[in-house]
C-alpha cells in the first residue's frame, strides 16, 4: 500500500491497528504486528482495517470543512 501520513497520523494508525487487532501489552508490539502482517490472511484484515480507517479519516475531514455558497 502507498499511503502517505504525516507521523502524527502514522503514530495513531499504529496505536489503532495494535489495539483493534488485539496486540497491545506484546513483548514485542511490533514484531507481532510484522508477523501479522507476513500472514496473507492477517494481511487481508490489516489492509481492510487501514482502508476504512483512511475512509473515516476522510470523512471527517469533510465534515470540518465548511461549506461555501
Amino acid at each position: 500500500m502507498q499511503v502517505w501520513l504525516n507521523q502524527t497520523e502514522t503514530e495513531q494508525l499504529y496505536k489503532e491497528l495494535l489495539a483493534y487487532f488485539g496486540l497491545i501489552g506484546a513483548t514485542n508490539e511490533c514484531q507481532a504486528l510484522e508477523t501479522a502482517w507476513k500472514d496473507p490472511y492477517n494481511r487481508q484484515e490489516i489492509e481492510e482495517f487501514i482502508k476504512a480507517w483512511l475512509r473515516r479519516k476522510q470523512r471527517k475531514k469533510k465534515e470540518t470543512i465548511p461549506e461555501v455558497i
